[in-house]
Parts: structure tokens; sequence; C-alpha cells
């Protein structure tokens, strides 16, 4: 099992990056053979738009698992879960301490996103409208292009 953690820096006893996409690095824990890898993701955290998508495909190519992480919004969190990968969010601490929880079966998986969407997205523009004041918003911003 690969176990992906958020991280502020690139080793083990580094604290646990709260941001999926924008994390500042991905260290991954191989349990197969015991070891540490180390990616900075400083070329997906500096992106404009879909950060959560392309963090998600970068760990699918390193073969992740399991992501822990602090928070991880709704895009994030459905890419992660659509490729089979195991979230567990609220973590904090050191990253070596949340692979030692992870291994031990003390982390909860997580059943949604915690996190907010990108402010640009429908989710934020709707603002909490129900879902029919949202097609009749979205047919007033249609109208007035």
């Amino acid at each position: 099992m690969k176990i992906a953690v958020t991280s502020h820096g690139p080793g083990p006893n580094s604290d646990v990056d709260e941001n999926f996409g924008r994390a500042y690095w991905f260290v991954i824990y191989d349990d197969q053979v015991k070891n540490w890898h180390s990616f900075d993701n400083s070329a997906i955290r500096n992106s404009r738009e879909n950060v959560g998508v392309k963090a998600t495909d970068f760990l699918v190519r390193q073969g992740v698992d399991v992501v822990v992480t602090g928070e991880a919004g709704p895009r994030a969190f459905r890419s992660l879960k659509s490729k089979d990968i195991k979230v567990f969010l609220r973590a904090s601490g050191s990253v070596e301490d949340m692979v030692k929880a992870c291994l031990a079966g003390q982390l909860k998986e997580a059943e949604a996103a915690n996190g907010k969407c990108n402010p640009f997205c429908l989710e934020s523009l709707a603002g909490g409208l129900s879902h029919d004041s949202l097609g009749t918003s979205m047919d007033a911003v249609n109208r007035r292009n």
C-alpha cells in the first residue's frame, strides 16, 4: 500500500499540510518496501485551476492507494474517490505520525469533502441557493450574455 501525505516539507518529520491540491509537498510511504519518497508539488500548487484534479492524477501515476491531508474540496474529493483512492481528512501533526496512525487503523475514512471549492466554481456561485433558484439565476446570466 502507498500512502501519500500532504506536507510542508520533504521528509517524514515534516508537518502535515492542511491543503490537498495546493500542498507544498507530497510525501509517499510505500508499506511493501518500507521507504519514503518526496515530491515537490510547486508545479501543481501554482496552477491557476483544477489543482485537486491535477494532484489526483499525479498521485495515481505514483500508484497511491491512500491520501492523508487536512482538507480537500469537493472536486478534489470526487476525483480521488473516482480513482478508488481512500481519503483521510483533518490530519495534523507529522507526516510519519499520520502514516503510523493510518497503518494502525486509527484514522476514519472520509465520506465527503471538508474544504471549500474554488470561489469561482458553480457551487460557490450558487451561495446556498436551491437547485430551482440556481436554474433561474443561470437563466438570467445566460440572457445577459
